[in-house]
């Protein structure tokens, strides 16, 4: 009986393999041909530090000479040598001495073509070798001579599969959305409870940023102190002098309702307690629209700003108030300037199962959303968290949708879901998080002592953002 053949499906196994001093003559030669990407410039950047604005500043490099970003020269002395070490001789070869001619640039998009040649065998295993990288016209890019020891035992081992490499911008979408607030005038904010350096740093960095114009509702004594321990000024810094926490949550409040301030933010007290004033049913600042908060995330591995809700203010949403919840999220995915946020309604599965309350509920916003009662964003659900928002996963499970994949925002069953699936991107993917909760009179924006300067700020222009988009659309 014949041996059944190989699944295409199973991947040939790659060898790297030398050839020894004995084998090898002159003339004999290996190239290998690449072509240049950005990708290959920043990486080479990190790895050896070499930050010249030539190779990583694309309005710098327009300046240059080149007029336009080229790869460090010894990307292609990098190059000559992994065809030594790979192909000729290989593996074991002893590299001696490297002399090399930059002849002209390699640019973006460039096609080089890396050729070694034996020109002369010597005593002791030595090998002198002509080395040149011509570009896609075949124009002389680098000429040189590498002198090696070449093997004597013959190597023939498994070729090393190397690891994925993604490279993200740390806070490069938080970037954007600061940047998008500098024609924005500040809102008045009342900051509540600015009573330690962090609380206190972030209200002020912010102002600094013309995202805000704060007014500090505290013990003023703690205010002051903690400004001295940060080594900041409350020069023209307006301070509401109060007796603790509480007192400032519901001071603050007040600021809003006598419109004195059109948001709100979090200082050093708990969510809780600032929360409570918020919800007061006499004196705080309830709406028709529930309140929910929504996180947006700086991921890596997405393409663009991911939102989660709702992690923070509703434990078991029933379905009216997914629907707020759902609708706070679009109406700051819009202010963003997604045009037409794609939210995915969560579940564990992506089928309806009368067993399963979330999938239910997914589908009835999905048709709330159709009847009008949801406006403004495109919905679909239940989605499971894979297939909502990796293309690949989608078409493996055959979803056709134009939201399964691509997802703007992710609406979670409750908040425990919610709070869990950001919290573990942030701590096993690296994102960073900013908060606001919506559905009050004002936006009121949430930082947490874990976040960092640049998404604390992030937290202030979503506020601000969505102040103003709220104003455009008053209109």
């Amino acid at each position: 009986m014949s041996a059944p053949e190989q699944s295409e499906s199973v991947p040939t196994m790659q060898y790297i393999e030398n050839r020894t001093y004995d084998e090898i003559s002159v003339g004999d030669s290996a190239e290998l041909t690449r072509t240049l990407k950005a990708q290959d410039i920043e990486l080479f950047a990190i790895m050896s530090g070499d930050v010249n604005p030539a190779h990583v500043d694309a309005e710098y490099a327009k300046t240059d000479m080149f007029h336009g970003v080229i790869a460090h020269g010894m990307w292609g002395g990098a190059l000559i040598s992994a065809v030594l070490g790979t192909e000729l001789p290989g593996p074991g070869t002893i590299f001696l001495d490297q002399s090399l001619q930059f002849k002209a640039p390699v640019g973006l998009g460039d096609t080089v073509t890396v050729r070694v040649e034996v020109s002369e065998k010597q005593a002791k295993g030595r090998l002198i070798l002509s080395c040149t990288c011509l570009n896609q016209d075949g124009k002389m890019v680098i000429e040189g001579v590498a002198k090696v020891i070449a093997p004597r035992e013959k190597v023939r081992r498994p070729r090393v599969v190397l690891p994925e490499v993604h490279l993200h911008v740390r806070a490069a979408q938080y970037t954007k959305l600061i940047a998008a607030t500098q024609a924005l005038a500040p809102i008045s904010t009342a900051v509540v409870h600015p009573c330690d350096a962090l609380s206190l740093n972030s209200a002020l960095d912010a102002a600094d940023q013309g995202m805000i114009v704060p007014v500090l509702v505290g013990p003023r004594d703690r205010i002051e102190a903690a400004a001295l321990a940060a080594g900041r000024s409350l020069e023209g810094i307006e301070i509401l002098d109060t007796p603790h926490s509480h007192a400032a949550a519901a001071t603050a409040v007040a600021l809003v309702r006598s419109a004195k301030a059109s948001a709100l933010m979090k200082g050093a007290l708990h969510t809780d307690e600032l929360m409570e004033a918020v919800v007061n049913s006499d004196m705080g600042l309830r709406t028709e629209r529930q309140m929910s908060h929504v996180y947006v995330l700086d991921v890596p591995t997405y393409p663009k700003p991911l939102l989660i809700t709702d992690a923070a203010i509703n434990i078991y949403p029933d379905l009216a108030a997914k629907r707020d919840i759902v609708q706070n999220a679009i109406d700051l995915a819009l202010a963003l300037g997604i045009v037409l946020p794609k939210v995915a309604i969560l579940s564990a599965v992506e089928m309806v199962n009368p067993r399963m309350a979330s999938t239910v509920d997914a589908a009835a916003l999905c048709k709330m959303a159709d009847r009008g009662q949801i406006t403004g964003g495109l919905l679909d659900g239940p989605l499971a968290f894979d297939n909502a928002i990796s293309p690949a996963a989608a078409a493996t499970k055959g979803i056709l949708s134009d939201v399964a994949g691509v997802a703007d925002i992710l609406v979670a069953p409750d908040l425990e879901a919610a709070n869990m699936m950001a919290k573990q991107l942030v701590y096993l993917a690296g994102a960073d998080a900013a908060g606001i909760v919506l559905g009050a009179r004002v936006p009121i924006i949430l930082t947490s002592r874990a976040d960092s300067s640049t998404s604390r700020l992030a937290s202030c222009a979503l506020a601000q953002l969505f102040i103003n988009h709220s104003l455009q659309s008053a209109l």
